[in-house]
């Protein structure tokens, strides 16, 4: 198990605009850190990059303050992305596909996708075409996909945007789970699931952290005016 991974000076510019500029974040393992910031804040782009999916254009990305690229990156992260995308066929050739394509033992495969699912509550659900499943019960499958794995790191973009309140209490209840064994990582401008899921906050506007803190400091006793704007819904663009 990995102690930490580090964004360190990360920039990203694309074609000339600036997505991230300086950026440093820090995640420790057992421990959920939530990154939040309106639309277009950069937050899908950092995961990206920690997820090994983006290189920076300038910094870099350390696990246990030893720089590793993208490569090692994507062997020891894994990414769930706001949109789910399922594969044809069942809710277990979809859990069972990385695994698979990591070459994982056929032995060890059915108890590690019994237990991915049952992290989401989806136990039983195996022989069920995931495409007929609903927008909330796909998300699960993903997120299940991704914890198959056993990365050191999981990175999940918008876990529960625009799905329904029992989905997404069964999400964040596996999200706390998963913590147990690993660094979460996730983005969200739902407030409140910061709130409720985070140990560490971190708010990233217009592609800079503009503050950071345990999440009760964070909420209680904001110290940049944009942090105190986007806490009470008053942040423009």
């Amino acid at each position: 198990m990995i102690s930490h991974i580090e964004a360190l000076n990360v920039t990203k510019n694309y074609d000339g605009s600036l997505a991230l500029g300086q950026v440093n974040v820090r995640a420790s393992s057992q421990r959920v850190t939530s990154i939040v910031g309106v639309n277009g804040a950069g937050k899908t782009t950092l995961l990206k990059i920690l997820a090994g999916l983006e290189t920076p254009s300038d910094g870099e990305v350390l696990i246990d303050a030893r720089e590793v690229g993208p490569e090692e990156l994507r062997t020891r992260c894994t990414m769930v992305f706001q949109k789910s995308v399922m594969l044809g066929g069942t809710v277990y050739g979809n859990v069972a596909y990385g695994l698979r394509i990591n070459r994982t033992s056929s032995r060890d495969i059915p108890e590690k996708v019994k237990s991915a699912l049952a992290l989401v509550n989806l136990d039983g659900f195996e022989k069920r075409k995931a495409r007929k499943l609903s927008s909330g019960e796909q998300q699960r499958v993903a997120i299940a996909r991704a914890l198959a794995l056993e990365r050191e790191v999981l990175l999940i973009d918008e876990p529960t945007a625009n799905l329904d309140p029992a989905n997404a209490m069964i999400i964040e209840q596996g999200i706390k789970e998963s913590a147990r064994s690993r660094a979460v990582l996730l983005s969200t401008h739902n407030l409140s699931q910061a709130r409720r899921l985070s140990h560490r906050v971190v708010h990233l506007y217009r592609g800079r952290v503009v503050e950071e803190g345990e999440t009760t400091s964070f909420f209680a006793n904001p110290h940049d005016e944009r942090t105190k704007l986007f806490i009470n819904g008053e942040l423009q663009y």
